[in-house]
C-alpha cells in the first residue's frame, strides 16, 4: 500500500488493467480455471489464429501430397516415356512447395505473435494484479511470482501452437487414409485404425508427464523465490551469521527441482520411446503389406513409392498427436497457477464514499482486534500526535488496520465521519498516507525513489529531503539525486533506505500522514534532525502527522503523546508531563 501514483490510482478499479497496443484497458476479472483462462487466450486471438491453423493445415496437406505426387511422376511421366506430363509434374511439385513453404512461414509467424501477444498479456495481469492499490493477498515470495510472469506465462500460450499443429496432424492423417483406401482398402484401414490406436495406447504414459510437469513447475519456481529472497537479502544475513542456514534451505529447493525437471525428462523419454516404437511397428506393417501388392502387381511402382514415402512422413504426425495431451497438461498447469494467483482477494476494501470535510481527522471507537482491545483515539488538525506502544505486535496490528491490511474485529476505524472500509481508493489516497517501519525501495535513483512523478519544485524536494535527514545521502556520492539505486535499496544502508522511504512520504503531501518508527534504524543526532524537520514541514503545511514511536527524540516533538498499554490508551499528554509516569518512562526510556 505504498504506491503513491495517483494519477495511476485513479485509473485502476476493482477490476484489472492491462497494457495493449501502449493504452490502458480495462477488463473484467479473469477466469477462475485453468481451462477457461486457455480458452480465454484462444477466443481473443481468435481470428489471427484462425488464419494461422488455416495456413498450417495447408502446409501440413502438402506436405502430405509431396509423395502422392512424386508417385504420380513415376507412374505418368517416367513409366510412360512422357515428356510433358514429366515437365507438368515437376512444376506441379515446384508449385507444391511453394505453397507449403510460404503456408509454414505466414502460419506459423502469426501463431507465434498471437503467442507473444498473449504470453505479454498475462505478464501484465500478474504484474497488475501484484500493483493494484488495493493489493493481492498472497502468500507466494516474489521470485514465485516472477516465476508466473515469465517461464508460466511463456507456457499457457504454448496451447495455441499444440492446437494448431495438432489439428494439421489431422488433417494430414485423414489424406493419407483417404488416399490409401482409394489404392487399396487393406491399407487404408490399417491406417485408420492404426493411428488412432497407437495414440491411445500413448496416453497411458501422458497423465505420469501431467502430475510431475505440474510439480516441477512448483519446485522450479519455489527455488527461484528462494534464490531471489537469499540475493536480495544477502547483506543482512551475513550480519547475522545466517548465509550458512539459508545457503542449506536453498540447496535443498534446489535439490528438489533438479530432482522433478529429471523425473519430466524421463518421463518425455518413455513418452517418445513409446511413441516411436508403436509408430514405427504400425509403418513397418503398413510398408510391408504395400510391398507385398507391388510384388503381386496389385499396385504400380509409384503406387509403392508414395506408400511408403507416406508412411515415414506419418511418423511425426503420429508423434505430435501422442504428445498432444502431455504437451496440454504443461499448459494448463501454468494456467492454473497463474488463475490460482489471479484470484486471490485484494487487501483493501473499499467502497463508494468520500469524507465530507477536505481535510477529515482519523478516528478510532473502541477498536479491538489480534493485540488491540478497545482501542479509541481521535487526531486533531494540524497536530503532530506521537503512539507510544510498549508491544511491536501491537503497533504492526494498528498500522495494517490504518493502511487497510485488515479489518478491525470489532470497533470502527474512521476518515471523518466514513469507515475506511467505505472509501473509494482515490478519497482514501487524498486523505491518508501510512508508510510503514517496512517498506520497499525500488530500482531507479535517489531522484526517482523520493519524487517519482517528478512534480516537486526544486525547493520542495530541498524542503523534503532536509526534514528526512536524506540529503546526507545524497551528498555522500558525487551523482547527487542521480546516485543509482538497485532493487530493493541493496546499495543502500538501512538508515539511508529509511530515510529515503520517509522523504518519499514526505514529499506526497498528504493531509494525514502516518510514520511507523521512521528513525529506528538512524543514529541520535539524525533522530533529533529528523524529528524536528518532520515537525516543521508538516507544521508549515498544516497537515496532521501520527507518529508512532517510543523514540523520545519524536515525542518531545509531539503535541500529544498517547500512551498505548495492553492495546488500549492509558495516558494522555506531552511527553514532559508523560515522564513522571513510570510505565512511560519504562516504555520510552529502555
Amino acid at each position: 500500500m505504498m504506491l503513491h501514483d495517483r494519477s495511476l490510482a485513479a485509473r485502476y478499479s476493482d477490476h484489472l488493467v492491462v497494457m495493449k497496443d501502449g493504452r490502458v484497458h480495462t477488463q473484467e476479472a479473469p477466469p477462475a480455471t485453468a481451462v477457461r483462462l486457455i480458452a480465454r487466450a484462444l477466443r481473443r486471438h481468435r481470428r489471427r489464429l484462425s488464419m494461422g491453423f488455416a495456413l498450417i493445415m495447408v502446409w501440413q496437406l502438402c506436405e502430405t501430397l509431396v509423395p502422392v505426387v512424386i508417385g504420380l511422376i513415376i507412374d505418368h511421366g517416367i513409366a510412360r516415356q512422357d515428356g510433358s506430363d514429366f515437365v507438368l509434374s515437376i512444376l506441379g511439385l515446384a508449385l507444391l512447395f511453394l505453397v507449403l513453404s510460404n503456408g509454414y512461414r505466414f502460419g506459423s509467424r502469426l501463431i507465434v505473435r498471437s503467442q507473444e501477444e498473449e504470453s505479454h498479456l498475462l505478464r501484465t495481469e500478474v504484474a497488475g494484479h501484484v500493483l493494484h492499490p488495493r493489493g493481492a493477498r498472497t502468500s507466494m515470495l516474489p521470485g514465485e511470482t516472477l516465476s508466473l510472469a515469465t517461464s508460466d506465462a511463456d507456457l499457457v500460450p504454448m496451447v495455441m501452437r499444440q492446437l494448431g499443429f495438432a489439428l494439421a496432424s489431422l488433417v494430414s492423417v485423414l489424406v493419407v487414409a483417404i488416399y490409401v483406401l482409394q489404392v487399396d482398402v487393406q491399407l487404408g484401414l490399417m491406417i485408420l485404425l492404426g493411428v488412432p490406436g497407437v495414440v491411445i495406447v500413448i496416453q497411458v504414459v501422458t497423465p505420469l508427464i501431467a502430475r510431475r510437469t505440474h510439480q516441477q513447475q512448483q519446485s522450479t519456481a519455489r527455488a527461484s523465490g528462494l534464490a531471489s529472497d537469499l540475493v536480495q537479502g544477502l547483506r543482512p544475513l551475513k550480519g547475522i551469521g545466517g548465509e550458512d542456514v539459508a545457503l542449506r534451505r536453498y540447496r535443498a529447493s534446489s535439490q528438489a527441482a533438479r530432482h522433478d525437471t529429471i523425473g519430466v525428462a524421463r518421463s518425455w523419454g518413455y513418452l517418445l520411446g513409446m511413441t516411436s516404437g508403436l509408430s514405427g511397428l504400425l509403418l513397418a506393417v503398413v510398408t510391408l503389406v504395400a510391398g507385398t501388392l507391388a510384388l503381386d502387381g496389385s499396385i504400380t511402382l509409384g503406387q509403392l513409392v508414395a506408400l511408403v514415402g507416406l508412411t515415414q512422413f506419418l511418423a511425426e504426425p503420429i508423434a505430435g498427436l501422442g504428445e498432444i495431451s502431455a504437451q496440454y497438461a504443461a499448459s494448463r498447469a501454468s494456467a492454473a497457477r497463474i488463475a490460482g494467483f489471479l484470484a486471490t482477494p485484494r487487501i483493501v476494501t473499499v467502497g463508494d464514499r468520500a469524507p465530507a470535510a477536505l481535510r477529515p481527522q482519523l478516528r478510532l471507537d473502541a477498536v479491538s482486534d489480534g493485540p488491540l482491545h478497545e482501542l479509541s483515539l481521535a487526531t486533531r488538525d494540524g497536530e503532530m500526535l506521537a503512539i507510544a506502544i510498549d508491544d511491536p505486535a501491537t503497533s504492526d496490528t494498528l498500522v495494517r488496520l490504518l493502511s487497510g491490511a485488515a479489518d478491525a474485529a470489532a470497533g470502527r476505524v474512521l476518515l471523518g465521519e466514513v469507515a475506511l472500509g467505505e472509501l473509494t481508493i482515490d478519497a482514501r489516497r487524498g486523505c491518508l498516507l501510512v508508510s510503514p517501519h517496512h517498506t520497499e525501495i525500488f530500482e531507479g535513483t535517489l531522484r526517482s525513489a523520493i519524487d517519482p512523478d517528478g512534480e516537486l519544485s526544486v525547493a520542495e524536494l530541498d524542503a523534503v529531503l532536509a526534514a528526512s535527514a536524506a540529503d546526507d545521502v545524497v551528498a555522500l556520492h558525487p551523482s547527487g539525486l542521480d546516485r543509482a539505486v538497485r532493487a530493493g535499496g541493496s546499495s543502500l544502508s538501512g538508515g539511508q533506505r529509511q530515510r529515503l522511504a520517509l522523504a518519499r512520504a514526505l514529499a506526497v503531501h498528504a493531509p494525514l500522514l502516518v510514520l511507523q518508527d521512521p528513525t529506528s534504524a538512524v543514529d541520535a543526532v539524525t533522530e533529533h534532525s529528523i524529528a524536528s524537520g518532520v515537525r516543521d514541514l508538516r507544521l508549515e503545511r498544516g497537515t496532521t502527522t501520527v507518529v508512532i514511536t517510543s523514540n523520545p527524540a519524536m515525542l518531545q516533538q509531539a503535541d500529544r503523546v498517547l500512551l498505548v498499554r495492553g492495546g488500549r490508551v492509558v495516558a494522555e499528554g506531552t511527553h514532559a508531563d508523560l515522564l513522571t509516569d513510570p510505565a512511560y518512562r519504562e516504555a520510552v526510556l529502555r
